[in-house]
């Protein structure tokens, strides 16, 4: 009977975000980003060989093109065997919240630790991103870079160095009905804000490196406010508009903005989907959950810290 191998690794939420690829081959960004990796928030994969490569997620089996397009990219530098592979998320899957990032995160280093390929972690990131660009950033705790030349993610800041909070205000566990891959491509090729949102973008990581290396939270929730609403202005004007939000993610938008022009140490973000995630200090947590909580209801919040490396558990 074969063993089985499984890893577990956490989403992220970018502070400086990227929209759209400029090499689909590589699957490598068209800009560098920065993020902060979840506690709370994991995928559960195990591997073990078989017959035929089968998916099954959340009990489900599936028919991935992508994943299996991942496998087929390994399978011929590395000459891996089949495999059935078997995953969970404890959080709603595709629907913002970052599954993919964890989803091919928590893989590769299932498959590095199955097959005994060797993989540093610089390494794994690389083959991380070859399924989804953001999972090259979840194979590392902290608060994690992703740039070139070598897109290949490095921490920053690592888990307690700085103790943010994430406050996460589910508004729909619903599946997006465009994903984030069929997005970026709409977005890069109709979006007339989507050059110049390029063009500022190594400014906007340069000066978030640096607000991250101070500790200088005003500075960090600045910047991050603006690349993720700079995001969310090329989505809208992508034809046909790409609209995530619903009623409830401007509710909390606005609340949160309230809560920080009265001096409270928060900020908000979003990435394609509905969910808002809101970073803040220690001090500022239980009246950021509070507030939220009076709009989406106590059940829908999921208060994170910083999260750890991706792992074989």
């Amino acid at each position: 009977m074969s063993y089985s191998t499984t890893a577990i690794a956490h989403p992220n939420v970018a502070l400086i975000k990227y929209w759209g690829k400029s090499n689909l081959t590589e699957n490598i960004p068209s800009t560098p980003s920065i993020s902060i990796t979840l506690s709370k928030l994991e995928t559960k994969t195990t591997i073990v060989e078989d017959d035929f490569d089968t998916i099954w997620i959340n009990q489900k089996k599936i028919n991935d093109e992508k994943i299996l397009r991942f496998l087929s990219q390994i399978r011929e530098k590395t000459g891996i065997a089949t495999i059935k592979i078997e995953t969970e998320n404890n959080f709603p899957t595709g629907s913002g919240l970052a599954s993919s990032a964890s989803g091919f995160a928590a893989l590769a280093t299932a498959l590095n630790q199955h097959f005994s390929l060797g993989l540093t972690q610089s390494e794994l990131s690389t083959i991380a991103r070859k399924g989804s660009a953001s999972s090259a950033r979840s194979i590392f705790g902290g608060i994690v870079s992703l740039q070139g030349p070598s897109w290949k993610a490095r921490s920053i800041e690592q888990d307690g160095e700085w103790p943010l909070r994430i406050i996460i205000a589910k508004t729909s566990s619903e599946r997006k009905e465009i994903s984030s891959s069929e997005g970026m491509k709409l977005t890069r090729e109709t979006s007339p804000f989507y050059q110049p949102w390029v063009k500022e973008a190594q400014k906007d990581f340069d000066d978030c490196l640096s607000a991250i290396k101070n500790q200088d939270f005003e500075k960090l929730a600045d910047l991050s406010e603006k690349s993720c609403l700079k995001m969310i202005g090329t989505m809208l004007s992508t034809s046909p508009s790409l609209i995530y939000w619903n009623p409830t993610t401007l509710a909390c938008v606005h609340t949160i903005k309230k809560m920080r022009t009265a001096g409270k140490a928060v900020f908000f973000t979003t990435d394609a989907g509905p969910q808002i995630k809101a970073i803040c200090t220690s001090e500022s947590a239980e009246e950021v959950t509070k507030s939220l909580s009076n709009i989406v209801g106590p059940t829908n919040i999921i208060d994170c810290e910083i999260g750890g490396d991706a792992r074989i558990v």
